[in-house]
């Protein structure tokens, strides 16, 4: 009672000053982080992400939490930040996990694998399934926390000089194609090249690569692969629901307040919803001006897909054999991805082929 008459006469300025109330001192800690991106500046829809997240969390901090964030080259490499982030060297990144499966194959699980999940998929077993889970135990190794941070949604299948009719027209040709997609393509006779987005346009027109693949068009669209390579292919059979990651270097992350925790939990599901709706709502228009633009639109042919889903299935299997995280995790990522695609048949996909056939 004491207490309580204290705080109704000395007010809030009298409280704070006292150090009556640990808990109303403790939410004004005043922190500054720093965010390395894998991604330029440029691309104002996967960069962008870690500024929607970045601007959230100063907006419910009112300021006292603020993350700086910087593109792909300025603090360190592109594919250098899982490495900052686990040395400590940053408290956090944003990233394609896929882009480190020269570190550990199961890094692809948390970004996308060929005929792997869709993005509604993906984020269902994210946040309903175990994903978050599994995918949190094996970057515990990294010394990371990780929480959703976008997806781009079904990719296109990439940038060709010459257009692919045939498996035959898959040999030899050195193309930039990141994570996993890479190792399937070898199988095919594929040189993969992994190239920073920032790298690609450059080696594409020096002849250094004959293709390259990135995400859609709005952002395809901005790095120019229609100048140089204008046999644009479709579906991205690799990248089906790619999942980006906002990756938390597990000390930094500990060591904030509880409510700040929920800051980062929530700027994360917001920047990871926003993404997807960025690249849906701008893809259309984008593509309508590349075809303007004597883009040629080529679809697979189903010989080369029913090669990639062979080599992709032999690949998972070889790793079930040979990688104990890989077949944990891919276990229960192949059982929701069976019951999914169950589910899908009879609703999204069918509606989807009606509504995509109807003259509207």
């Amino acid at each position: 009672m004491q207490r309580r008459a204290f705080i109704n006469h000395a007010g809030l300025a009298g409280v704070l000053a006292a150090g009556a109330a640990p808990a109303i001192v403790h939410a004004q800690t005043q922190l500054r982080w720093r965010l390395a991106s894998s991604f330029p500046k440029s691309l104002d829809t996967i960069f962008g992400a870690a500024d929607v997240f970045a601007k959230k969390i100063g907006e419910m901090s009112g300021g006292k939490f603020q993350i700086s964030v910087h593109a792909g080259g300025e603090l360190m490499p592109p594919f250098g930040v899982v490495d900052g982030v686990q040395s400590g060297t940053v408290e956090m990144a944003h990233t394609a996990p896929y882009y480190f499966v020269g570190k550990d194959e199961t890094f692809a699980i948390g970004c996308t694998i060929p005929f792997g999940l869709n993005s509604r998929q993906m984020t269902a077993w994210m946040y309903e399934g175990n994903g978050l889970k599994l995918m949190r135990e094996f970057y515990a190794r990294y010394n990371i926390i990780n929480f959703p941070g976008g997806n781009t949604g079904a990719q296109m299948g990439g940038w060709y000089r010459k257009p692919i009719k045939s498996l035959a027209d898959m040999k030899g040709l050195k193309m930039r194609v990141a994570g996993f997609a890479g190792r399937v393509m070898e199988r095919m006779g594929v040189v993969p090249q992994n190239l920073p987005g920032g790298e690609i346009y450059q080696a594409l027109e020096k002849g250094i690569i004959d293709a390259a693949e990135w995400v859609g068009p709005y952002d395809d669209q901005k790095l120019g692969f229609y100048k140089v390579a204008p046999h644009y292919h479709f579906p991205g059979w690799w990248e089906g629901g790619p999942q980006l990651d906002f990756f938390i270097n597990q000390k930094a992350y500990d060591s904030l307040p509880a409510e700040y925790k929920s800051m980062v939990e929530a700027a994360a599901s917001h920047a990871h919803a926003e993404m997807q709706a960025r690249y849906d709502a701008r893809n259309p228009l984008a593509l309508k001006q590349l075809v303007a633009a004597k883009t040629e639109l080529v679809q697979f042919p189903k010989p080369v897909l029913d090669a990639a889903f062979k080599h992709a299935m032999d690949i998972y299997s070889e790793l079930n054999e040979k990688n104990p995280a890989w077949r944990k995790v891919y276990a229960d990522y192949a059982k929701f991805r069976a019951d999914q695609n169950l589910w899908f048949r009879f609703t999204e996909a069918t509606f989807d082929r009606y509504m995509q056939s109807a003259k509207l």
